[in-house]
């Protein structure tokens, strides 16, 4: 049997366009029968690393990261949602939404890994903020949505202020943006090539169909 297509996918749990992508890319893999030929790996990227604790309303943020405009930011928030829902995701913006820090996030999303439910935990962070308006900075929250998919969110909050595993999530990081890696999501495909932003289907199918005939 060939080896599997290895699948990193970079992305932040609060990043719109990293769910959409995924949608599309699962569409793919589905679509091609490879469900059993390719390994996903997410790999992490803070979109605000220097997010505060309690956040920043979503208004401000995208009007002082992007220079939006109120109208701007609407149109987008449209154009998202239409995205979504065309994929089989519901996005549910709201007036009082937040961007949040990731950090623990993606220290989970590892801890996940370890336990082979790093996709499914990752898809319900962003069901959680993007659909059901929870804060995934929140200890809380998060161990809830370790619980709701089978691991010990009790547990495996612990590691959260292990300074280890804080570094090494720092570091992969790090890894990814030295290889070039300035916006999500990024798929990079076998560690050879990638592709960033929410391709349609038909190019992951493309790039795919290419890679399994090597």
């Amino acid at each position: 049997m060939k080896n599997k297509i290895k699948l990193d996918i970079v992305s932040d749990v609060v990043c719109p366009w990293c769910i959409v992508g995924y949608k599309h890319l699962e569409t793919a893999i589905n679509e091609l029968g490879m469900q059993d030929q390719v390994e996903i790996e997410w790999q992490p990227f803070e979109l605000n690393p220097d997010m505060p604790a309690e956040g920043e309303g979503l208004r401000q943020h995208v009007a002082r990261k992007y220079g939006s405009s109120a109208e701007d930011s609407a149109r987008a928030k449209d154009n998202i949602t239409k995205q979504g829902a065309e994929s089989g995701f519901e996005f549910k913006y709201f007036d009082d939404m937040k961007m949040v820090n990731t950090f623990d996030a993606h220290i989970l999303l590892e801890y996940a890994k370890e336990k082979g439910k790093q996709t499914e935990l990752k898809l319900r962070l962003f069901s959680a903020f993007f659909t059901e308006q929870k804060d995934v900075s929140d200890r809380n929250i998060l161990t809830e949505e370790l619980n709701s998919i089978g691991l010990d969110g009790a547990e495996a909050i612990k590691i959260l202020d292990d300074m280890q595993r804080r570094e090494e999530t720092r570091t992969a990081q790090r890894y990814w943006t030295q290889l070039g890696v300035s916006s999500v999501p990024t798929v990079v495909f076998n560690h050879e090539s990638a592709v960033t932003g929410a391709h349609p289907v038909e190019t992951f199918k493309q790039v795919l169909t290419e890679l399994a005939q090597k």
